[in-house]
């Protein structure tokens, strides 16, 4: 029997139900983060709290790690992962806190130069979205170059730190993030279909993602900007491109967890 092409309607309903299927992909792949938010905003509203509200997050945050981990929901290389965001987060709190970027206005015992040890928390949530989103999605990198994309990667991590006495290259090292990935997508399932995205696309979407989720953080009392120590204001659209740049340390770190045994990277020519 002859087929017929989709009718207008047809189309525009899958790919409607595409969309929303994407969606809630991405709504699960955040629970953690959406759990730990959430946390951080009623713990603000709690009165009469008998340890520091900082103190009660470090515990709410093991709390949830177990949990996931305990469901199924990320597994034991997905938390070692997690467990390298957590610390370089910290590291990367402890030089920004110390230089004035950014405070944690609250005291706390867990407390150290400064940074609440929650404050990793903050990071080990990125980390979360992108290992659970590797695996609803079955996602896998086309054509990833690992060595060099890696390589700059750390060079965008060190930038964070060295730009405050040295020039910032930020602007000239994301040209070369989009040269060494040229031609790299990320494949993905929705809904039984295949779907492919640049890779330096996904980096834009998750960076402007990150900068919402960062300006919901700092209304809640995540953390304070010297701006906003005197009443909430709204994060700069800068650090949109900020979470752009840096969201790539978090893939390279899960994209080489997904090595195969012999050490070779997880990736396809896309054939």
């Amino acid at each position: 029997m002859p087929t017929f092409p989709a009718s207008p309607a047809d189309a525009l309903t899958t790919s409607l139900r595409h969309l929303f299927a994407f969606a809630w992909g991405q709504t699960r792949a955040c629970a953690f983060a959406i759990a730990l938010l959430s946390g951080v905003a009623a713990s603000g509203l709690l009165p009469g709290l008998p340890v520091a509200r900082y103190d009660l997050l470090v515990g709410y945050g093991v709390l949830l790690t177990l949990l996931f981990w305990a469901c199924g929901w990320e597994s034991g290389r997905d938390l070692a992962v997690i467990g390298v965001c957590h610390l370089i987060g910290l590291a990367f709190e402890l030089v920004k806190v110390s230089l004035g970027s950014w405070s944690y206005p609250e005291p706390a015992v867990l407390k150290f130069a400064g940074v609440p040890l929650y404050g990793g928390f903050l990071y080990a949530a990125v980390g979360s979205y992108v290992c659970r989103a590797w695996h609803l999605f079955d996602l896998e990198l086309v054509r990833y170059r690992a060595r060099s994309t890696a390589l700059v990667a750390a060079a965008i991590y060190v930038n964070f730190f060295t730009h405050h006495w040295l020039p910032d290259l930020r602007w000239p090292l994301a040209a070369v993030l989009l040269v060494v990935t040229a031609g790299t997508s990320a494949r993905f399932t929705v809904r039984g279909a295949r779907v492919r995205m640049p890779l330096a696309l996904s980096f834009v979407l998750i960076g402007f993602f990150l900068w919402l989720a960062e300006n919901l953080a700092t209304y809640v009392g995540a953390w304070r900007y010297p701006y906003q120590l005197d009443g909430w204001q709204p994060v700069g659209p800068e650090k949109f491109g900020a979470w752009s740049l840096l969201i790539s340390i978090t893939v390279v770190l899960v994209a080489a967890s997904r090595r195969p045994p012999d050490g070779a990277p997880r990736s396809h020519d896309g054939r």
